[in-house]
């Protein structure tokens, strides 16, 4: 059973950064995709970032160039490193992880079986 446990999230100004991570355990796949996703009051969730087993990364076209995804394999953590915040990134913010898993075509992946419980991030203008 994969653990997920989201941490990093909190309030600043438009043009900010953050940094999220997401400490996770119980993950005994060779091939794998650990992925962010957030959920804005009202809105749907949307699948934001994407990295797979092999280091390949995918981003969703609202965050591409502002943020990167990677992960320290060696602390079993995953990262999402937020630059040039704007408000309408204001939203919770989750980590997930989906077994046997690959990016394909530079797409995010978004039919994740883990979650962690997120982490609220807000923008102010």
């Amino acid at each position: 059973q994969v653990q997920l446990v989201e941490s990093g999230g909190g309030s600043v100004q438009a043009g900010g950064s953050l940094r999220l991570s997401c400490a996770h355990s119980g993950n005994t796949y060779r091939t794998y995709c650990l992925g962010w996703f957030r959920q804005a009051p009202g809105k749907e969730r949307e699948g934001v970032a994407t990295i797979d087993s092999d280091g390949s990364t995918a981003y969703a076209d609202s965050v591409k160039g502002r943020f990167t995804i990677s992960t320290d394999n060696a602390k079993n953590t995953l990262y999402l490193q937020m630059n040039s915040l704007k408000p309408e990134d204001t939203a919770m913010y989750y980590c997930a992880a989906e077994p046997w898993c690959t990016v394909v075509a530079g797409s995010v992946y978004v039919d994740m079986d883990y979650w962690g419980k997120g982490t609220l991030v807000t923008i102010s203008s």
